[in-house]
């Protein structure tokens, strides 16, 4: 470590920060977590690397100290590592050190929203409908909630399929809602994020590359007719919001007209599917199926026991396929690449990368109750996720032989730019209707204008998420991104920092540990001390390097 005389802390104060950061409780066995780690290592390296008979191909060692701990921040909690943090681990002697770190970040109660926001982009990046985004509060704040308490995947998944009533009241709505209830669609999302299955395809035709029969869709469809998404008024008379309903066969179809459903209104309670040679016909009325199993539901269930049962099904252990579509989406957030890819595109009829592991890690999530925490733990403890980065890989090169820089998503560049330049966010109460007309507009927050020009959907492969204009925008326009860069005054971050510190070198160290959580190599030392006397100006010197800095490819990404 360079410069630590000036910059860290005293020995006596790393002992009791390193104190203060340790995790109070263990949720796991550590042992146990560390032995599945190893095993599925053991299992790549013989899939992977193993094979190979030319020698050629070997995995990348392990990645230095400074950048573990920024990758392992970002992925768990969705935030950078304080100086004083890395400095602190950097000379911390312990060689179970990182294992303590993922126990501290994992019992972090930012951890919870990191991946609440995930699910949050997950479920509405592909909304049919963009009052949707009025849930997008609510779902934040519930999975928040239930990831922080110890909630496991099966609970929430059931949560999600089986839920109504306000969008704003409860997040659990945000997966129905984001199709607007509409059934097809309500359909093929609950198969694709929760089984990493894209039956949509055969919703016309038998799937083109899958086993997937148009009967097959339609039979998943008939679990959802009797849900949809309606406007909710107050007593005055004025709409205040919106709510997933529920219309069954004994119930009246309008709640403000006292009587049953005519038979002429079946078609409100059931899905039918349409006659292609006939668009205007009747079409055939659908019982539900359950396509992976083929079990089926009696007739005349309720809305309520017919989602439960699917919800049943789909997380049941007998299934595979759920517990393998949460591994794989977990493993190539982490990793930077799925076992399957898309990542929310498997199946029977899909290649698989690594079989063994892939299988192994899922049978393990199954056998530790789906619990998430786990799972987090036993990937971050493996030498394929603290593996050196290099960029992704091409079609012939093996796989998981090195990690692979994944592109910051909005919330968490928003949070780094944040501790980069001081900018403290104002907290506000969640507002639906706010938050869904801000979006719209462009963000109405400074968060908000992040979500708006950063955001992207995290099933997209990372390769097609680009840079845009809009980006450069909000980096250049922003007025509090434009005050906290402002070295002249005292009261930024940056003034304080150059008041403060009279040696130039150390502000460069300190500004690298703030933006990439590392110091700055001997070159770019050198390179941004020779730029500050040839400037001739000091704040603004430093201005230029910090601006520099968060707009770096290395600041954008997580290595």
């Amino acid at each position: 470590m360079r410069n630590v005389s000036r910059l860290a802390p005293s020995f006596a104060a790393v002992g009791l920060l390193v104190l203060s950061i340790s995790p109070v409780v263990a949720w796991a066995d550590p042992l146990e977590a560390q032995t599945a780690a190893a095993q599925v290592d053991r299992l790549l390296g013989e899939e992977l690397f193993q094979a190979k008979t030319d020698g050629s191909v070997a995995p990348l060692g392990l990645v230095d100290d400074e950048t573990f701990l920024r990758r392992v921040s970002l992925d768990l909690v969705g935030a950078m590592p304080t100086p004083e943090e890395v400095t602190a681990f950097a000379l911390d002697p312990s060689p179970d050190k990182r294992a303590a770190t993922i126990d501290r970040l994992l019992a972090d109660e930012r951890y919870g929203e990191n991946w609440a926001r995930y699910w949050r982009d997950v479920m509405l990046s592909r909304r049919s409908d963009d009052r949707a985004l009025v849930s997008s509060g609510s779902v934040v704040e519930y999975l928040t909630k239930e990831l922080n308490s110890g909630a496991h995947w099966d609970d929430l998944a059931r949560e999600f399929i089986t839920a109504k009533g306000d969008l704003q009241a409860n997040g659990a709505t945000a997966l129905i809602a984001s199709q607007w209830g509409q059934i097809p669609e309500t359909a093929a999302e609950v198969s694709r994020v929760f089984l990493g299955v894209q039956i949509q395809c055969a919703q016309c035709h038998d799937h083109p590359t899958d086993r997937w029969k148009r009967e097959q869709f339609h039979e998943l469809a008939a679990f959802f007719p009797r849900i949809g998404v309606r406007a909710v008024k107050s007593d005055d008379g004025k709409r205040r919001g919106f709510e997933v309903t529920v219309v069954d066969r004994s119930r009246p179809a309008n709640p403000k007209v006292k009587k049953p459903l005519k038979p002429t209104g079946l078609k409100r309670v059931e899905h039918f599917m349409p006659d292609l040679e006939d668009p205007a016909a009747d079409g055939t009325m659908m019982q539900p199926v359950f396509f992976l199993s083929g079990e089926k539901l009696a007739e005349g269930l309720t809305d309520a026991e017919r989602r439960s049962t699917l919800a049943d099904w789909i997380t049941s252990t007998e299934n595979p396929w759920f517990a393998k579509a949460l591994v794989n989406r977990v493993w190539a957030e982490m990793v930077g690449e799925g076992f399957y890819e898309p990542i929310d595109d498997l199946g029977p009829d899909r290649q698989c990368s690594a079989p063994k592991t892939m299988d192994y890690l899922a049978e393990q999530f199954v056998a530790h109750d789906h619990d998430l925490k786990w799972l987090y733990r036993t990937i971050a403890t493996t030498e394929a996720y603290q593996r050196t980065s290099q960029p992704r890989r091409n079609a012939e090169q093996t796989p998981f032989a090195a990690n692979c820089p994944q592109r910051l998503r909005a919330d968490q560049l928003f949070d780094a730019v944040a501790m980069a330049l001081g900018i403290e966010e104002k907290a506000a109460a969640p507002d639906g209707r706010k938050e869904y007309k801000a979006l719209r507009a462009g963000g109405g927050t400074p968060r908000g204008q992040f979500i708006a020009a950063f955001g992207f959907d995290p099933s997209d492969p990372r390769d097609e998420v680009q840079g845009s204009i809009d980006q450069a925008l909000v980096m250049m326009n922003s007025p509090i991104i434009a005050a906290a860069l402002n070295a002249s005054k005292p009261t930024t971050q940056l003034g304080r920092l150059l008041a403060d510190v009279e040696e130039n070198d150390e502000v460069v160290v300190e500004l690298y540990l703030r933006t990439l959580a590392r110091e700055p190599s001997d070159e770019e030392l050198k390179t941004c001390l020779q730029y500050v006397g040839r400037l001739d100006n000091r704040a603004e010197a430093f201005e230029d390097i910090l601006w520099a800095l968060v707009n770096s490819t290395e600041f954008l990404h997580r290595k």
